[in-house]
């Protein structure tokens, strides 16, 4: 059996389907592809990758699938998926999964046509496994793929403690020792057993804090809006096609940034940190509600107008508007007094997270420094904002 090292879980045991799976080239590229892509932008040593990510999850799978009782071909096909489960990234994972969205009709956990063919098929089909069954596992389906793709997943669990390890942030610690051996798989899927309502609580509690402070930092928000913008760019103007772009390294990204005429700009811009600065970071009750998570082509419409209205290039403005933001592992099913209840129903402290993550919501239009406060004050007009003094920070940050 083959133990790897890692930074936090010590050595990672591999074996059986796992070990074979290994070096195929489709898990192998994720040793490219970082983590917290902008993030690290922020946080300095945030350079971990996608790679190490996945030995985590298949780690944690493994505890759990052996915790559970589960064995043989069934656990197989898990321990699989959870190896496998971010294939689909592409470059710099979330950052640029909207244009690949638009551009394919693809998500990130629809993977089955990179396990149908090539040494991902072959060595399952050596070890007796369904390409297709270890794709549905890995977008959530059956009384397993929660643990893969889910409000309990292994992932959250792997990724909440790997990202606090290398941010050096410590809200992201989760006991996750704790977690898999709360686990308890029932007729319709997973739950955590009963008196663990806490070990739930506190999950909920570290995704709530390192979203505020890691994953949707002001920063990393603006150099991904940047990225979103630069890639499309990058597909109109040459004959990248989308498939392409998909299985790109990060850095191969970037190159072929530098590489284009219409997006050299941007793409130094991201090499060097020299971003973009926020014209408008508006809070809920200053934005009117057909701005949140409005349409990407309703988007780029704003962007042309206030651009106009601000005397500069199009492509010199930005308008990130998210959507409300959602909260999956309220979802988490609880086992109290014999019954499985949602974590929403039986914990008061949900509604609260709930409602700070609800606050924390911004708008944000992004501009160059040298035209950030023209385009503040054409965001303002053309987008029915009212923030007075508050258009580019509030005083709590």
């Amino acid at each position: 059996m083959t133990a790897i090292k890692d930074a936090v879980h010590d050595h990672v045991p591999v074996d059986g389907i796992a070990r074979e799976l290994l070096d195929v080239p489709v898990l192998q590229r994720l040793r490219h592809v970082r983590q917290l892509s902008t993030v690290a932008l922020v946080y300095p040593s945030a350079n971990h990758t996608r790679f190490e990510h996945s030995l985590g999850v298949y780690h944690l799978a493994d505890r759990a699938l052996s915790h559970l009782d589960v064995d043989g071909p069934r656990a197989e096909h898990v321990r699989a998926a959870a190896l496998l489960h971010d294939v689909g990234h592409g470059p710099f994972g979330h950052q640029t999964e909207h244009v690949i969205e638009r551009r394919t009709g693809r998500h990130h956990d629809e993977v089955e046509h990179l396990l149908t063919s090539g040494a991902v098929a072959s060595r399952l089909d050596d070890h007796g496994l369904d390409p297709a069954r270890v794709a549905a596992l890995v977008a959530g389906d059956g009384r397993l793929g929660g643990l893969v793709s889910g409000a309990l997943d292994v992932d959250r669990m792997d990724y909440l403690a790997r990202d606090a390890h290398h941010t050096g942030v410590p809200y992201g610690t989760v006991d996750h020792g704790r977690l898999v051996r709360a686990l308890r798989l029932r007729d319709d899927g997973l739950a955590l057993a009963d008196g663990d309502l806490r070990t739930a609580e506190s999950l909920l509690l570290a995704r709530t804090l390192m979203n505020a402070t890691v994953y949707t930092h002001h920063v990393s928000r603006i150099a991904g809006a940047m990225l979103d913008r630069a890639s499309e760019r990058l597909l109109d103007a040459t004959d990248l096609d989308a498939g392409r772009f998909a299985r790109l390294h990060d850095y191969e990204l970037l190159a072929r940034l530098q590489d284009c005429d219409e997006t050299r700009d941007l793409g130094l811009r991201l090499e060097g940190r020299n971003l973009y600065k926020r014209a408008i970071w508006a809070p809920t009750d200053a934005v009117p509600s057909h701005l949140v998570g409005p349409e990407y082509d309703r988007v780029r419409e704003l962007e042309r107008a206030i651009a106009d209205d601000a005397g500069t290039e199009p492509e010199s403005v930005i308008v990130d508007a998210p959507s409300t933001p959602s909260m999956p592992e309220a979802d988490v099913r609880v086992i109290v007094d014999g019954k499985a209840r949602r974590l929403d129903r039986v914990s008061p402290l949900v509604e609260a997270l709930d409602g700070a993550e609800r606050a924390r919501w911004r708008l944000g239009v992004y501009a160059p420094a040298s035209v950030a406060d023209a385009v503040g004050q054409s965001a303002e007009r053309i987008l029915g904002l009212e923030i007075g003094e508050r258009r580019v920070r509030d005083p709590m940050e």
